[in-house]
């Protein structure tokens, strides 16, 4: 297992869900990631979906101690900079392209890639990620899958959602 996975793995284990939160007001980043906090869910998601989310990164990041900030809805090599420029701790994405895998490469901040086929999920694995995000989960077979990949794959983990 490579160390990256290893240190997502760790970020979030015993996590039972990570919000992935749309932050469309600035200010209610804050009080929404220590309340989340709070409540045991430290590692949450910040979506890229709309103009005040890389401040929101930014802002949790800093005034947020407890707070493992992750960014979602991560779209390509400039989203990935940005994102972990602001300080996230983790970045997910619904996909996986070269460019990303590229920006990841030397980067200390670990991605979570989308995968869905057993294509991409190999591709994935022979770029060195053992840790993905299983998007659409629902739509794309659910546990059934899932439980498909695990003989095969067996190295593989997943984040479904």
């Amino acid at each position: 297992m490579t160390s990256k996975t290893e240190k997502l793995l760790s970020l979030l284990n015993g996590q039972p869900v990570i919000p992935v939160l749309k932050i469309a007001n600035v200010a209610d980043a804050v009080p929404l990631a220590r309340a989340l906090s709070r409540g045991g869910l430290r590692a949450i998601e910040i979506t890229l979906r709309t103009a005040d989310a890389l401040e929101a990164i930014r802002r949790v990041a800093a005034e947020v101690e407890e707070a493992i900030v992750g960014a979602g809805t991560i779209l390509d090599a400039r989203q990935f900079d940005e994102a972990a420029r602001a300080g996230s701790t983790f970045i997910v994405s619904p996909g996986i392209t070269s460019q990303l895998l590229e920006a990841a490469k030397d980067s200390p901040v670990p991605l979570l890639p989308g995968a869905i086929t057993p294509g991409e999920i190999m591709a994935a694995r022979e770029a060195g990620l053992r840790f993905l995000k299983f998007f659409p989960a629902e739509q794309s077979g659910g546990i059934a899958s899932l439980k498909a990949f695990a003989s095969p794959l067996a190295d593989v983990k997943f984040c479904p959602t």
